[in-house]
């Protein structure tokens, strides 16, 4: 991990985790390994203000190696048709209850 993880944060979830990510421009950078602070740097000056919120969310998991290897394993193991772990739409309703006409 780059650098230290302080002001404001969002949280997420890796593997039933909780895993705090930076949530401003500069805690992402600070974070950053410094040889992609550059590029971070050019895309964030470059986005349209409607992107921005994508790309600092892509750029703040950047952050955490561990994160995206854990996302791409998971990937593969869906792209191998290993589907375990996964809920279903059915299962989803079932617990939550159902959702309004058409908005499935």
């Amino acid at each position: 991990m780059a650098g230290t993880r302080t002001g404001k944060t969002f949280s997420t979830y890796l593997d039933g985790n909780r895993v705090e990510l930076p949530a401003t421009i500069n805690g992402i950078r600070d974070a950053l390994p410094p040889d992609l602070r550059a590029e971070f740097d050019a895309g964030v000056g470059e986005a349209a203000a409607e992107d921005l919120f994508l790309l600092l969310a892509e750029w703040a998991q950047r952050t955490r190696p561990d994160l995206i290897a854990a996302k791409e394993a998971r990937v593969r193991r869906l792209e191998r048709g290993d589907f375990s772990g996964l809920v279903s739409e059915e299962e989803v309703a079932d617990f939550f209850g159902p959702g309004e006409e058409g908005t499935r």
